[in-house]
């Protein structure tokens, strides 16, 4: 039988599906992440069906800022940073170290939720597991087709983790009629923890992972507009379906009865849902799901983070930036090896910091899109968007003002 040969014009649309996946593969596996993980546990211990409404209230506040960066940065067909310095001259600058920084840290906390991965499937020690997956992720880079491997590994990861989490879900029996209630109607509202999830699963680098890597893959301007707003309506109803279903799971363990530790210097809250729902096997599964979850986000991490650095050197080349990548993970392994602070304490106060970073780029950007209509090549944003933005930027600017004592009490600052 013939087989059917590609043509330039087919291979150029494979090529910009596989960039579109990866694109909402990256944001929805940034977007849940270890930290994420961590956190639903540790908040859903604290809060029970009540944190339901801190999964709404992200999902919404996601809907709002990942559709604005993204159409952002397709129209302007710009890097974040220098939208920024753009607005306002010397913000990019800011911008940057704001992320980089923040993205640091984030990756301190993924290279550490990767070691708690593999202390679950393996019971190896944390801290070698973590080395492990690190070199691991340097190892993608170092490859002559980094781009590629990264679409394709985000791709298969982030599938692994949805279908095991619904099993996880499902054998866990949470007390769905009540969560629902409590997802508009709380018993109980609270702005640190809302603060730390949104944070953990939209703020800092996480705001710009998928939006850079269209930008990365050409996937920008006015024509490109109608299947990037698709690609972005996509990425966020995935990671807002993830984001419940996890949530379920490990109510359905709180609300059976099961103490779950969420304060000792070993403790992993999501670890210990998991094999209470499912026993051992459960055990391995959260292993697979949080190792999946973490290496993805310190691949995501460190591209995003990086993807900053040009705004301090124009000409950088992409093998540059794959090498500043490299050391960026080095850095954090590192930084992950010296510290004392538990991983899974490490993980929640890095969401609580990157939603502090938060309403600061979304301000710089939607002052940009009110009043630099040049750079949007011309184009009058929208309106509607543009309120909306407003809106979610001004309550995420009172979140982070009356959370941010609480956020830096989770390292004894």
């Amino acid at each position: 039988m013939e087989q059917k040969k590609l043509t330039p014009t087919t291979d150029l649309k494979m090529s910009k599906r596989a960039s579109l996946l990866g694109a909402i593969f990256l944001m929805a596996t940034s977007a849940i992440g270890p930290g994420f993980i961590t956190q639903t546990a540790t908040f859903t211990t604290q809060l029970g069906a009540a944190f339901a409404f801190g999964i709404l209230a992200s999902i919404l506040i996601d809907f709002v800022v990942q559709l604005n960066i993204w159409r952002i940065v397709t129209l302007t067909r710009m890097r974040a940073s220098d939208i920024a310095n753009a607005a306002i001259p010397g913000a990019g600058y800011f911008l940057a170290i704001l992320v980089i920084i923040g993205g640091l840290f984030f990756n301190i906390g993924n290279i550490g939720g990767t070691g708690l991965g593999l202390n679950a499937i393996f019971g190896l020690d944390p801290k070698i597991g973590g080395a492990i997956s690190a070199i691991f992720s340097i190892a993608i880079f170092v490859s002559k087709r980094a781009g590629l491997a990264v679409d394709r590994f985000i791709i298969f990861a982030g599938l692994m983790m949805i279908v095991l989490t619904l099993y996880v879900a499902f054998v866990s029996a949470p007390p769905v009629g009540d969560a629902f209630r409590q997802t508009f109607l709380p018993d109980t509202i609270n702005f640190a923890t809302i603060t730390t999830i949104v944070g953990g699963t939209v703020g800092g680098y996480i705001t710009y992972s998928g939006a850079h890597r269209l930008l990365d893959r050409g996937m920008v301007g006015i024509e490109n507009l109608p299947v990037v707003n698709r690609a972005a309506l996509t990425g966020i109803a995935v990671t807002g379906i993830m984001r419940y279903v996890l949530f379920l799971a490990i109510l359905g363990v709180v609300a059976s009865g099961v103490i779950i530790d969420t304060s000792g210097q070993a403790a992993n809250p999501a670890a210990q849902a998991f094999r209470s729902a499912a026993g051992d096997l459960g055990f391995r599964l959260f292993g697979i799901i949080f190792w999946a979850a973490a290496i993805t986000s310190v691949i995501g991490a460190a591209y995003t983070s990086v993807s900053f650095l040009p705004v301090f050197k124009q000409d950088m080349s992409e093998r540059a930036r794959n090498i500043a990548t490299i050391i960026f993970i080095a850095v954090s392994l590192v930084c992950y090896l010296l510290i004392t602070t538990p991983p899974a304490a490490m993980l929640v106060f890095v969401g609580g910091l990157n939603g502090l970073i938060l309403p600061i780029g979304l301000s710089i950007f939607l002052f940009a899109a009110w009043k630099r209509e040049d750079l949007m090549g011309g184009h009058r944003y929208s309106r509607i968007l543009l309120g909306l933005g407003v809106l979610t930027c001004a309550l995420t600017w009172y979140m982070g003002y009356k959370s941010a004592g609480t956020i830096f009490g989770l390292l004894g600052l």
